[in-house]
């Protein structure tokens, strides 16, 4: 499979497929394909994977489209000003927010990630429920806003105001932590809790989160 990201800050992603290869993208995923490319609509696997997948913010059923000749290929569009993140499982899995799924390689699995701490699942921001991908080969997210990219070493830690973390790698600790000081919460503009994540592993920031674009809207 080849791929190119292009579209500046209105992303789409073009992929290129083998005869006999197979990708699978959320439901309404696709822009434009080769009219040789046959898709299938499914539920992914079982029904308790497409309810899964339904609590985690996605749709209950994907798109599976396989190539019936060489150099098939199809564009998948972001639905939100940002960036496309195309992040390979085959060294370490990892964990997304809810809803940032676009395409994945047949090879790569998505499942479930359940956050343990209950903190954590009602004030975290990123939801009870996010998206592990594991496997080999590449998952395509979608990214809110401009792309940042950071390493914490063992032990190190930054603070994120809650709907900034887009993905981090599984070995990542996440967790919630309360705004200190009452004035802080009453006057601060950054609510009552923040997201607190700490190394060893790679992140990946969102500038520009879906919600907090809402939310300057709903305001006004």
């Amino acid at each position: 499979m080849k791929y190119e990201i292009k579209g500046n800050n209105l992303p789409y992603v073009e992929i290129f497929l083998n005869k006999g290869e197979t990708l699978h993208t959320e439901q309404g995923a696709m822009s434009w394909m080769s009219d040789t490319l046959t898709m299938k609509t499914n539920t992914g696997g079982s029904f308790g994977n497409a309810f899964s997948r339904v609590f985690s913010g996605e749709s209950m059923f994907q798109n599976t489209y396989t190539a019936t000749t060489d150099d098939d290929f199809i564009a998948v569009s972001s639905c939100f000003p940002g960036e496309i993140l195309a992040i390979d499982v085959s060294e370490k899995p990892i964990i997304a927010q809810k809803r940032a799924f676009l395409a994945r390689e047949n090879s790569v699995n998505m499942s479930i990630f359940l956050q343990r701490k209950i903190g954590t699942a009602f004030f975290g921001g990123e939801g009870f429920i996010m998206q592990k991908f594991s496997g080999n080969g590449i998952v395509f997210l979608e990214i809110d806003g401009s792309l940042v990219e950071k390493y914490l070493n063992f032990g190190e830690s930054i603070v994120l105001d809650t709907g900034y973390l887009a993905a981090m790698e599984e070995s990542v600790k996440f967790e919630v932590i309360p705004v200190k000081g009452v004035g802080n919460v009453l006057f601060g503009g950054e609510g009552l809790f923040n997201t607190k994540v700490t190394g060893p592993g790679k992140i990946w920031i969102q500038s520009a989160p879906l919600n907090k674009m809402a939310s300057l809207f709903i305001n006004r």
